[in-house]
């Protein structure tokens, strides 16, 4: 079978050849059957224009050749055979119309490739610029991965695959020559915490999510095991009882706990249950990936949630505290816990007792347990409770010293002058501590015999030291009653005489309220108070905040030790003696008036009569 094609024919069965070999064939064979007519038939008018057969034969030829060729779809994987192999190309044969080139780049994972060896590849151009068939390997190879990964979804194959490397969220595996996303959470069934450890590992996955617009894999190592756990989890959940010891795996740990993996059931240790000693975290007790044994304690209905213990395998530490050991003995141990209420010491591993407050300090004025002691701190106390049955136990700390209150009667008694420290405030006085354990409380109004105090702290200031004098004392419910004005003579005797009803005195305004104003009387030191009404001034103002006025003591009284005045009533007498001036001018006034309208009342009467009598004598 021969082709026309550019001046070229070429015999299918035997190569390629020239016009000139047709020529030398036509000629040899007219030599050798001595047949002039053949050559003489011959058309060399076809033969010049390229033309060695007629239409219809040709046509004829071209269907056989294209018989012989394969249909070829730039989509199809075709086999081919390497023609030759150059540094930058490789020749590749697929029985098609000429032979396909593809760079040698593709073939880079495999540097043994030779002529003669079979490859799949797909065509990428049917023609370049230059006429080139172009060909793909690569391309050949990623669409069969396709279409392996898309069939091990659809049918739930188990693929092998390699760990390419770490990325953010998991790691990149190669799965037939694609690259997949494995996400961290998808490892394994316990939670992953170096990724590094995988990577350069061959594992098996299951292909469990496929984007084709995208051509995304999502491939999953737990999922392989999961099936197993799973057959696993049902077994052991059947076999689960209370108090039932079992062995397991520390799988994760948190503040609040220990979570524990059962051979694919989890269950969780409570930091109150890992030991019987007060711990500040579970790690302090277990590390990760520790096998121990364990107990349970408890489970749901279900049994997804399973409560387990550590410290229950052991005996519990009260069994162990001696049995000679009473309250009034002395105890020593640490500060484990604080509260606002009091401090819980260890005596002895997992047995803790309580100090309360109430029992760190003889003094009456309870503070926080925070300002006795801190966390860590050695003590020593006596065991004031013991309970072996409910395993409580309460120490004091104030009994390792005498009770200051039992001799406070000799040591203070009323009247005794001394000084103090202020410890606290409250609104209706201040506490002054005479000595460790013992303070006692200065009413707000035994502290000035004059000034208002609105609240301690406008009078004395924490930490500062206050003479006082001893008022009273309660040895009973340990209170001891303080005075500080006392100190000093009671001036109110004397202002009983200075300040008389109706006495008017010369006062400052120190400030101005609602109700009324306090005033000052600078010279003696005392404060007054001015009722609203009584508060306005003769030009019908208010009194201002620094004015000097003259004020009237309208009220005085000695069991409050409270004076109320007037600046109104300073003026008022004037005021009325003015209007009654004003009464008798206006009286006067209306009398005269009153007679010059009488008067002029009877001129004009007189008048009147005159010109009757007048009228009378014309009309005569």
């Amino acid at each position: 079978m021969v082709e026309e094609n550019n001046g070229k024919l070429t015999d299918l069965a035997e190569g390629e050849v020239t016009q000139n070999d047709i020529v030398e064939k036509v000629v040899d064979t007219s030599e050798n059957t001595n047949d002039s007519n053949l050559v003489d038939d011959f058309d060399w008018d076809n033969f010049e224009n390229e033309k060695l057969y007629s239409d219809e034969e040709f046509e004829k030829l071209k269907d056989l050749y294209s018989e012989t060729l394969e249909s070829l779809n730039s989509n199809d994987i075709i086999e081919g055979i390497v023609l030759k192999k150059t540094d930058k190309d490789v020749i590749i044969d697929i029985s098609g119309k000429s032979e396909g080139v593809i760079s040698s780049n593709e073939f880079r994972y495999n540097p043994d490739l030779k002529e003669g060896d079979k490859v799949e590849v797909v065509i990428d151009k049917q023609e370049d610029k230059t006429g080139q068939l172009v060909l793909s390997h690569k391309k050949a190879r990623y669409l069969k991965s396709w279409g392996k990964v898309n069939d091990a979804h659809d049918n739930g194959e188990i693929v092998d695959g390699y760990v390419i490397c770490r990325t953010k969220g998991g790691m990149i595996v190669d799965v037939f020559g694609l690259e997949a996303f494995l996400p961290g959470s998808q490892i394994d069934v316990k939670p992953i915490r170096d990724y590094d450890l995988y990577v350069g590992k061959n594992m098996k996955f299951k292909v469990v999510k496929i984007n084709p617009d995208f051509r995304n894999v999502v491939v999953s190592h737990k999922a392989l095991i999961e099936a197993d756990i799973e057959e696993q989890k049902k077994e052991i959940i059947s076999k689960l009882e209370k108090g039932q010891v079992l062995e397991g795996i520390v799988k994760n740990i948190t503040a609040y706990g220990v979570f524990i993996d059962l051979g694919g059931v989890d269950g969780l240790i409570h930091i109150t249950d890992l030991s019987w000693s007060r711990i500040n975290h579970p790690n302090e007790i277990v590390t990760l990936d520790e096998k121990i044994k364990v107990v349970i304690l408890d489970f749901d209905d279900n049994k997804n949630r399973i409560q387990l213990g550590l410290k229950q395998l052991f005996s519990h530490p009260w069994e162990s505290l001696s049995d000679d050991m009473k309250v009034g003995d002395r105890v020593k141990g640490k500060v484990v816990v604080l509260a606002d209420y009091g401090a819980f010491v260890e005596i002895q591993d997992g047995v803790e007792a309580l100090v309360h407050v109430s029992e760190m300090s003889w003094s009456a004025n309870l503070r926080s347990a925070q300002d006795f002691l801190k966390i860590g701190d050695e003590v020593e106390a006596v065991i004031i409770t013991l309970d072996r049955e409910d395993r409580k136990m309460s120490l004091g700390i104030k009994q390792l010293t005498p009770n200051p209150w039992e001799s406070i009667a000799e040591k203070y008694p009323v009247d005794t002058k001394l000084k103090g420290k202020i410890t606290n405030y409250t609104n209706f006085g201040v506490f002054v501590e005479l000595e460790e354990g013992v303070d006692g409380l200065v009413h707000i109004s035994d502290l000035s015999w004059t000034k208002k105090i609105k609240h301690p702290a406008d009078f004395v200031k924490l930490g500062e030291e206050l003479e006082v004098i001893v008022l009273e004392i309660d040895v009973e419910n340990r209170r001891l009653s303080l005075g500080h004005k006392q100190l000093k003579e009671d001036p109110w005797n004397v202002y009983e005489t200075i300040f008389t009803l109706g006495s008017i005195h010369s006062g400052e305004v120190l400030d101005v309220f609602d109700k009324g104003a306090n005033i000052i009387f600078k010279e003696q030191g005392l404060e007054s108070f001015c009722p609203s009404r009584h508060s306005i001034k003769k030009d019908k103002n208010k009194i201002e905040v620094g004015e000097n006025l003259d004020f009237e003591v309208i009220e005085f009284n000695r069991e409050s030790n409270r004076i109320l005045v007037s600046h109104s009533k300073t003026f008022m007498e004037d005021l009325k003696k003015e209007a009654n001036e004003k009464r008798k001018e206006k009286s006067a006034v209306n009398k005269k008036v009153k007679k010059m309208r009488e008067s002029v009342e009877k001129s004009t009467l007189g008048d009147i009569d005159a010109l009757s009598d007048l009228k009378n004598k014309i009309d005569e």
